[in-house]
């Protein structure tokens, strides 16, 4: 993609935009960025970072995954993708827009996460499919102070589902809303959640890299706004012992070259591409939850009886399975994954989805029987894995996943990952407990 620096810079100035704040995740999520002066783009046109940043940890240290340490640390380059251009309502003057990422041959990077999306998307286009996808994250709104440290913002349990003065006393979800709806990123709707001072927001479906690119310009969105209050979002699986997790589920369906969503039978069933994606995705439950549940603290969340997944099933609109079949059909038939977090990279997460349905279309994989009933109970189905260390070792060992997003970009987040695994076990003394740590809250409260 050929970018018009000057028509960009005609167009920013016309909106009254002085500052353009350039963002791309890194491979744990985190949002990088770089502020670019819109008089000065002509000079800013493929700003550069330094590589380490792909093999960075949430406490600073620098390791050596895909050799970027041992090599010298070399560049890597950025380009604006302007069809992802949006406001900044509470900060007037800047606008966000999100970066590709390529080496310093110009060459796309293997570990850039929204390249390795774009790779499984082309993947789909081969077969004449587009996938579509809706996200749906929960977080929750904290305060923190040196002298008590962590504490949900509200007290008051028995809220589902609710807004106004009783769960949003000082406005800040209100203003979250009305922020949120000044970017035009596709958040139609928004509620208190289960757990008091959690909340859930809604973004409308659109083509899975367009999804990917506005549930990561949400994210850093929501830090942001909620920082400005004094408070503190967090889209951390497992933040309290005393009440449940957070979420990422993910609502998605495939459409023809016409636009003709092929996940129904016409009728009340489901498709035979709907039924092979349900197997791929089964099969490959344990690699999807790595990168759907990327921490230590996230298997915190998942377990029987819980409300979030225990075993890799699905049902038709059982939210206590794996996976969900909502009741709409027509256009509106598509299928939601629930197994992820929100600490989860929106673009792996997205990618590795439907990188198993990918699968399950090529091998014509076939799901098992739906689960009735409360799906803890289904012996039928096996355990996900239950810490991050048997995920990655479900992840490593996946052969497809490696083929389909790239080894690149899998080895890379392996070596992030068994870092935090080992860092965390020479930290905690009980390596079963349930418990949040400290080492927990320390690691992963300012980044997620």
């Amino acid at each position: 993609m050929t970018l018009d620096i000057a028509a960009l810079q005609t167009d920013l100035q016309a909106k009254g935009i002085d500052v353009l704040r350039l963002i791309f995740p890194d491979v744990l999520g985190i949002t990088r960025s770089k502020d670019l002066l819109v008089s000065q783009l002509h000079r800013a046109k493929s700003p550069l970072f330094c590589q380490g940043v792909w093999v960075t940890t949430t406490g600073g240290d620098v390791l050596d995954g895909n050799d970027i340490m041992s090599s010298g640390l070399p560049d890597l380059l950025t380009q604006i993708d302007p069809n992802t251009l949006t406001m900044m309502p509470w900060e007037p003057g800047v606008a966000l827009v999100v970066g590709d990422a390529f080496n310093p041959d110009h060459s796309v990077s293997e570990i850039a996460p929204r390249s390795v999306l774009q790779k499984v998307i082309a993947e789909y286009a081969a077969l004449g499919l587009t996938p579509t996808v809706g996200p749906e994250l929960e977080f929750y709104i904290a305060n923190y102070d040196d002298e008590n440290g962590w504490s949900r913002s509200l007290s008051r349990t028995g809220r589902v589902y609710t807004t106004g003065e009783s769960v949003d006393p000082g406005g800040e979800f209100l203003n979250l809303m009305r922020m949120l709806d000044g970017m035009d990123i596709g958040v139609f709707a928004g509620n208190h959640e289960f757990s008091p001072s959690q909340y859930e927001i809604n973004l409308w479906h659109s083509e899975a890299l367009d999804a990917a690119d506005r549930t990561f310009l949400f994210k850093t969105a929501v830090r942001d706004i909620v920082a400005r209050t004094g408070k503190h979002a967090l889209f951390v699986g497992k933040p309290w012992d005393d009440e449940g997790g957070s979420g990422f589920h993910l609502h998605f369906s495939v459409v023809d070259k016409d636009g003709n969503n092929i996940m129904s039978d016409g009728g009340s069933g489901l498709s035979e591409m709907a039924n092979h994606m349900i197997g791929g995705i089964l099969e490959h439950a344990g690699s999807l939850a790595a990168l759907s549940n990327p921490t230590v603290n996230a298997y915190k969340r998942l377990g029987p009886d819980t409300l979030a997944p225990y075993r890799a099933n699905w049902g038709h609109d059982n939210r206590s399975a794996m996976l969900r079949v909502p009741p709409e059909r027509g256009a509106g038939t598509r299928l939601e994954v629930r197994l992820g977090d929100p600490a989860a990279n929106p673009y792996l997460l997205i990618a590795s989805t439907l990188a198993a349905g990918l699968d399950g279309i090529k091998r014509k994989l076939t799901a098992p029987s739906a689960v009735e009933g409360w799906a803890y109970e289904d012996e039928s189905a096996p355990i996900l894995p239950m810490t991050l260390n048997a995920a990655l070792d479900a992840l490593d060992a996946d052969t497809v996943m490696r083929e389909t997003m790239g080894s690149t970009v899998i080895d890379v987040f392996s070596v992030l990952k068994r870092d935090e695994v080992m860092r965390y076990e020479d930290t905690v003394a009980d390596k079963t407990t349930r418990d949040v740590s400290q080492w927990e809250i320390d690691e992963y409260f300012a980044d997620y």
